[in-house]
């Protein structure tokens, strides 16, 4: 069983189903996958993922993950990737601040002879936020490695005034899709039990 990124907390939510896993994190150009539904997009850098540390893995089970944040528009969702630094991490808390957003993790598992996947979605809303609370907030460094500049299991916690779905697919892995998509996998593979635990 592989696990097909880097982020740590992808690897402690999968620690609840899995015991052991390897991490080879997908170097891949995410930009290339990215359309303007967040939906398809999860979905699609997911899969890739997955298939790109199969390709080199072939026997294995790899697990992959991707997470986006999507804030309604007019015309359909404005996607919030990683900040590339604190002005555009403080850029995104802004549009945030205030209002109701999406987060989608795309969960893919490859193996052999198979691929599935599915998506996880859950809505959270931000309370209105000071120019003061972001800018110290960011000052952390803890927005920089997440999609949309924010941690739910962290300090911006006390910026959410409701969650709407589960925790752990903003966190970055929707464990109840997961399982589901490993027991598909375990069956056509023909193990005589599903491996988690």
């Amino acid at each position: 069983m592989i696990l097909a990124s880097a982020s740590p907390r992808r690897q402690l939510l999968l620690k609840t189903l899995i015991s052991e896993f390897t991490v080879f994190p997908a170097d891949l150009d995410e930009d290339a996958l990215t359309t303007a539904d967040p939906f398809e997009t999860a979905r699609s850098l997911a899969l890739a993922k997955a298939r790109y540390v199969g390709s080199q893995h072939p026997e294995c089970i790899i697990i992959g993950g991707d997470t986006v944040v999507a804030v309604p528009t007019e015309n359909g969702f404005q996607l919030l990737a990683k900040p590339v630094d604190a002005a555009n991490a403080v850029e995104m808390l802004t549009t945030l601040a205030g209002h109701r957003h999406v987060v989608t993790t795309g969960i893919a598992v490859v193996y052999p002879g198979g691929a599935e996947s599915s998506h996880g979605e859950t809505w959270v809303t931000f309370r209105d936020l000071s120019d003061g609370e972001i800018r110290d907030y960011v000052a952390t460094g803890e927005p920089m490695d997440k999609a949309g500049a924010y941690g739910i299991q962290g300090n911006a916690r006390a910026f959410i005034t409701k969650i709407e779905g589960a925790e752990d697919n903003v966190i970055g892995l929707p464990t109840d899709q997961l399982r589901a998509l490993l027991t598909i996998a375990a069956n056509r593979l023909g193990f005589a039990s599903v491996p988690f635990g």
